[in-house]
């Protein structure tokens, strides 16, 4: 759902101010959080030494104003989401205001999960199934 947020979101501001605003939030987003933004936007560790928030900050000086404004309205939602402690769903208003379809989305990840299980299924009965047998010579 954050994805299909992320990519309703018009461009409008400058590069600049962009990479301001979100250099001074990214801090505020929590390192699972900013893990699950990477993964979300193609970021990879290529070593165990490689810190995570090094790797976002050089993807955020690369990035173009449309990525740059996806990426606030996410992280925005993020720390919302975190904080919200009212009852509101920070996730949900932010799709309802950008007319996501929020059913249509939960039904395609519904699927997803199923057929991922389906298929871990199939490969397990296969693999305990094709056990070979030895002949005594």
């Amino acid at each position: 759902m954050l994805k299909a947020i992320g990519n309703a979101v018009p461009v409008r501001l400058l590069k600049r101010d962009l990479l301001f605003v979100l250099t001074q939030t990214i801090p505020l987003v929590s390192e699972g959080q900013l893990q699950a933004l990477a993964r979300q936007h193609g970021i990879r560790k290529d070593r165990e030494t490689d810190m995570i928030e090094k790797l976002f900050a050089s993807f955020l000086r690369r990035a173009d104003e449309g990525t740059l404004s996806r990426l606030l309205v996410e992280v925005s939602v993020l720390i919302a989401a975190r904080s919200s402690s009212n009852g509101t769903n920070p996730l949900r208003d932010a799709a309802l205001a950008y007319k996501i379809d929020i059913d249509a989305i939960t039904l395609k990840v519904k699927q997803e999960f199923a057929a991922k299980e389906k298929a871990t299924k199939e490969v397990k009965t296969a693999s305990s199934g094709g056990g070979k047998s030895r002949k005594a010579a």
